[in-house]
Protein backbone atom coordinates (compact mmCIF):
# COMPACT_ATOMS: atom_id res chain seq x y z
CA UNK A 1 0.00 0.00 0.00
CA UNK A 2 0.96 3.33 -0.21
CA UNK A 3 1.32 5.42 2.38
CA UNK A 4 1.83 9.75 2.38
CA UNK A 5 2.91 11.64 5.73
CA UNK A 6 2.56 15.22 5.09
CA UNK A 7 3.39 17.62 7.91
CA UNK A 8 3.35 21.57 7.66
CA UNK A 9 6.27 22.17 6.90
CA UNK A 10 5.97 19.27 3.51
CA UNK A 11 6.09 15.90 2.42
CA UNK A 12 8.39 13.41 4.68
CA UNK A 13 7.32 10.05 3.40
CA UNK A 14 5.74 8.90 0.13
CA UNK A 15 6.35 5.55 -0.36
CA UNK A 16 5.22 1.85 -0.80
CA UNK A 17 4.65 0.53 2.79
CA UNK A 18 3.94 -2.88 4.42
CA UNK A 19 2.40 -1.75 7.99
CA UNK A 20 1.82 1.11 9.07
CA UNK A 21 1.56 1.47 13.16
CA UNK A 22 -0.06 4.59 14.10
CA UNK A 23 -0.69 6.09 17.56
CA UNK A 24 -4.57 6.84 17.77
CA UNK A 25 -6.62 8.39 20.25
CA UNK A 26 -7.94 5.05 21.13
CA UNK A 27 -4.47 3.44 20.73
CA UNK A 28 -1.88 2.40 18.74
CA UNK A 29 -3.36 0.50 15.34
CA UNK A 30 -1.59 -0.98 12.56
CA UNK A 31 -2.44 -0.87 9.10
CA UNK A 32 -2.12 -3.53 6.43
CA UNK A 33 -2.74 -3.66 2.88
CA UNK A 34 -6.78 -3.82 1.72
CA UNK A 35 -7.73 -2.58 5.36
CA UNK A 36 -10.95 -1.37 5.99
CA UNK A 37 -11.74 2.34 5.51
CA UNK A 38 -10.86 4.93 8.39
CA UNK A 39 -10.66 8.00 9.07
CA UNK A 40 -9.17 8.30 12.23
CA UNK A 41 -7.40 11.02 14.71
CA UNK A 42 -3.73 11.04 15.89
CA UNK A 43 -2.03 11.73 19.53
CA UNK A 44 1.45 12.44 19.61
CA UNK A 45 3.56 9.57 19.10
CA UNK A 46 5.34 7.23 16.74
CA UNK A 47 4.66 6.20 13.35
CA UNK A 48 6.29 3.22 12.41
CA UNK A 49 6.45 1.72 9.08
CA UNK A 50 7.79 -1.40 7.49
CA UNK A 51 8.73 -1.24 3.64
CA UNK A 52 8.74 -5.12 3.41
CA UNK A 53 7.19 -8.05 4.50
CA UNK A 54 10.30 -9.74 5.82
CA UNK A 55 12.39 -6.68 7.02
CA UNK A 56 13.29 -7.34 10.61
CA UNK A 57 12.28 -4.97 13.26
CA UNK A 58 15.59 -2.20 13.44
CA UNK A 59 14.73 -1.65 9.52
CA UNK A 60 11.58 0.15 10.15
CA UNK A 61 11.34 4.08 9.80
CA UNK A 62 10.19 5.64 12.82
CA UNK A 63 8.67 9.29 13.07
CA UNK A 64 8.04 11.39 16.37
CA UNK A 65 4.62 12.78 15.27
CA UNK A 66 2.46 15.36 16.93
CA UNK A 67 -1.41 16.08 16.04
CA UNK A 68 -3.26 14.95 13.50
CA UNK A 69 -5.52 12.89 11.42
CA UNK A 70 -5.10 9.29 9.57
CA UNK A 71 -7.30 8.68 6.21
CA UNK A 72 -6.92 4.74 5.49
CA UNK A 73 -8.52 2.78 2.04
CA UNK A 74 -7.53 -0.54 1.09
CA UNK A 75 -4.65 0.84 -0.95
CA UNK A 76 -3.72 3.95 0.56
CA UNK A 77 -2.64 5.95 3.94
CA UNK A 78 -2.48 9.52 4.56
CA UNK A 79 -1.23 11.15 7.38
CA UNK A 80 -1.88 14.42 7.99
CA UNK A 81 0.31 16.18 11.10
CA UNK A 82 1.60 18.92 12.29
CA UNK A 83 4.93 18.34 12.75
CA UNK A 84 6.76 14.82 11.51
CA UNK A 85 10.63 14.33 12.78
CA UNK A 86 12.51 11.36 11.04
CA UNK A 87 14.00 9.40 14.16
CA UNK A 88 17.27 9.58 12.63
CA UNK A 89 17.00 13.38 12.95
CA UNK A 90 16.23 13.14 16.58
CA UNK A 91 19.57 14.23 18.84
CA UNK A 92 18.96 11.76 22.27
CA UNK A 93 21.43 14.24 24.45
CA UNK A 94 19.53 17.37 23.26
CA UNK A 95 16.32 15.93 23.36
CA UNK A 96 16.95 14.94 26.68
CA UNK A 97 18.44 18.46 27.82
CA UNK A 98 15.25 20.04 26.36
CA UNK A 99 13.19 17.62 28.01
CA UNK A 100 15.00 18.13 31.16
CA UNK A 101 14.13 22.34 30.46
CA UNK A 102 10.20 21.56 29.65
CA UNK A 103 9.97 20.03 33.41
CA UNK A 104 12.09 22.71 34.73
CA UNK A 105 9.49 25.24 33.51
CA UNK A 106 6.26 22.83 34.64
CA UNK A 107 7.54 22.82 37.78
CA UNK A 108 7.84 26.87 37.88
CA UNK A 109 4.43 27.70 36.17
CA UNK A 110 2.54 30.55 37.50
CA UNK A 111 -0.69 30.26 36.01
CA UNK A 112 -2.75 27.61 33.87
CA UNK A 113 -1.83 29.00 30.80
CA UNK A 114 1.89 28.50 31.67
CA UNK A 115 1.11 25.32 33.46
CA UNK A 116 -0.54 24.01 29.93
CA UNK A 117 2.08 24.88 27.80
CA UNK A 118 5.06 23.67 29.93
CA UNK A 119 2.97 20.21 30.06
CA UNK A 120 2.66 20.53 26.16
CA UNK A 121 6.35 20.92 26.02
CA UNK A 122 7.53 17.81 28.18
CA UNK A 123 4.95 15.54 26.44
CA UNK A 124 6.60 16.49 23.58
CA UNK A 125 9.88 16.10 24.63
CA UNK A 126 8.75 12.61 25.86
CA UNK A 127 7.74 11.68 22.53
CA UNK A 128 10.86 12.62 20.97
CA UNK A 129 13.20 10.69 23.31
CA UNK A 130 10.84 7.96 22.93
CA UNK A 131 11.85 7.89 19.41
CA UNK A 132 15.16 8.65 19.44
CA UNK A 133 15.92 5.98 22.12
CA UNK A 134 14.43 3.27 19.69
CA UNK A 135 16.91 4.51 16.77
CA UNK A 136 20.03 4.37 19.19
CA UNK A 137 18.95 0.84 20.42
CA UNK A 138 18.18 -0.43 16.81
CA UNK A 139 21.61 1.17 15.35
CA UNK A 140 23.40 -1.10 17.88
CA UNK A 141 22.13 -4.17 16.60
Amino acid sequence: MKLQLVALDGIKFEEEAYSITLPTLSGEITVYNDHMPLLTALQSGMISIRRNQKDPDHKQETYATFGGVAEINAEQVRVLVDEATHGDEINFAEAEKARAEAERRLKNAKNQVELDQAQALVDRQAVRLNVASLRRRQKNR
